[in-house]
């Protein structure tokens, strides 16, 4: 038997990208070529230089060869990220005015020799440092000096038979100023990562990335988000679902409200979602509060996306109800983050959600609201699917999720900008209709999953007291409609708060 071990059977290395590793499903098979493709400013230098000081770490040499920045152009992007690339050998194949013979590095003018020239100066730099990582900074100067396809393609494919005998591993980065659509790279490097950066018409820019071939190797293909942040990138790999499951209780909790979990059938499961729609002011954000706060005396934590309004709002407003939500801030049970929709990606979104659930242990999160979530990514065509998948791995991890999604209109006929309703294991409708000369509140369970739930309405309040939620409502019909009918009935409806009562009176 062949007892010799395959490259594939090697151990994986680490591209120093956490994310990144977690896409390529493990890291980069070692003693390959790699290329990282993406227009400038798409980060494939910030990439680079942590896949060196990642290899530095672990005890492996690293070679930086650029054909286009300098040197202290280098030492001032690791500086930005407060790092120090000593120790990682650093070559600019570019002309600089005060060479001189005793200079350390190995300078080359790309546009006064040849390209077999400059490929050989990259073969000696090599022999001469003896790296085991090694990134060429970049193609485009290669391509240039070639002039024609084939030329270009043969030096390539040396120096990646040069590097396979040397044991190297290899990125290779490009900045895509080539003709759109060539592939010449694509065939010959083992595997080819995409960086891309997309501006918004309002807000930061996008910035995502595409593994597209990866020889051998498993991967999780598609898009990814990702940021480049003070310390590196940081890559937010697409949520899949399936991928992530775990024993959970399936028995039903109160939402803190016996009438509300009379409405629901049992109350809330674990596992399930809860859609709350209706206009603005009915008390869909109080009614979401009132079952977190439920969860939370539970002893069960809980994490809060707030979207619309304000933090320091939420907080004064659920005081003032009897909600006090900071002892829970205080305790860490409770994690409340104001989201700036403009500046946030559907991915960053997603990884937010899941540290909250994975890390802290969160059994119930509130996203308050959809409307701000959808309209800050206009362009961004797949984002109610991204939501289902992000539903369905909260699902998964047997967690409790509340959804706020504002409806257009007070009375009448509502409209929402976006039908979501179908994701939903249970839709709450709130209402507003007019009796007696009074504004009042209703609230319905229009679909529920898990329960055999009640089919009435019932009138709702919110005061100094909090949320109450009263009898069913017998006595109107077309609540929903926007345009109810009522007949009088003694007690029907719930009666007037004190401070409401000496309003008419006065």
């Amino acid at each position: 038997m062949n007892r010799t071990i395959t490259t594939e059977a090697k151990q994986r290395i680490s591209t120093g990208t956490s994310g990144l590793d977690s896409v390529l499903c493990g890291g980069l098979t070692p003693e390959r070529l790699y290329l990282v493709e993406g227009t400038p400013g798409s980060g494939k230098t910030t990439l680079a230089l942590k896949f060196l000081m990642d290899g530095r770490a672990a005890g492996s040499k690293g070679l930086y060869i650029t054909l286009s920045e300098t040197v202290n152009e280098l030492t001032a992007v690791a500086q930005s990220h407060g790092w120090t690339l000593d120790d990682i050998a650093l070559y600019e194949m570019v002309a600089e005015d005060d060479f001189s013979a005793d200079h350390e590095q190995s300078l080359l003018h790309p546009s006064e020799v040849e390209l077999g020239e400059t490929v050989r100066g990259i073969i000696e730099l090599v022999e001469k440092t003896n790296p085991d990582r090694v990134v060429l900074d970049s193609l485009s100067e290669l391509r240039l000096l070639a002039q024609n396809p084939l030329r270009y393609r043969r030096q390539i494919l040396a120096l990646k038979h040069f590097f396979a005998r040397r044991k190297c591993t290899v990125l290779m980065l490009d900045d895509r100023t080539a003709e759109p659509g060539d592939l010449q790279l694509h065939s010959i490097a083992h595997g080819v990562i995409s960086l891309e950066h997309l501006a918004n018409d309002f807000g930061s820019e996008r910035r995502r990335l595409r593994v597209i071939k990866m020889r051998g190797l498993k991967y999780h293909g598609g898009y990814h988000d990702f940021s480049i942040e003070k310390g590196g990138i940081c890559v937010y790999p697409r949520l899949i679902a399936a991928e992530h499951h775990r024993v959970h209780s399936t028995e039903p909790v109160t939402t803190g409200l016996k009438e509300l979990d009379a409405l629901l059938g049992d109350g809330l499961f674990p596992g399930t979602n809860a859609l709350l729609a209706g206009p603005a002011g009915v008390g869909k954000t109080t009614t979401a509060v009132r079952c977190m706060i439920a969860a939370l005396e539970r002893g069960q934590k809980a994490a809060y996306f707030l979207f619309d309004e304000r933090l320091a709002t939420l907080m004064i407003r659920s005081k003032a109800l009897g909600m006090d939500l900071q002892p829970y801030i205080d305790d860490g049970s409770l994690q409340i983050r104001q989201i700036d929709p403009a500046e946030l990606s559907p991915g960053q979104f997603a990884y937010a959600v899941r540290g909250a659930v994975e890390d802290n242990d969160a059994s119930i999160v509130v996203i308050d609201s959809l409307n701000a979530y959808l309209h800050a990514m206009p362009s961004d065509n797949f984002l109610v699917l991204q939501m289902h998948e992000l539903l369905s791995y909260l699902s998964q991890q047997g967690v409790i999720s509340m959804m706020v999604l504002g409806q257009h209109g007070i009375t009448g006929e509502l409209r929402s900008d976006i039908d979501i309703s179908y994701l939903a294991d249970t839709v709450m409708m709130l209402r507003f209709f007019e009796a007696e000369g009074e504004i009042r509140k209703s609230i319905s369970v229009i679909k529920t999953r898990t329960s055999d739930h009640e089919r009435s309405i019932r009138e709702f309040k919110i005061d100094r007291d909090g949320l109450t939620v009263g009898a069913p409502i017998r006595n109107f019909s077309a609540i929903l409609s926007g345009s109810p009918v009522y007949t009088p009935s003694k007690g029907d409806l719930m009666p007037l708060s004190a401070d409401d009562a000496e309003d008419r009176q006065s």
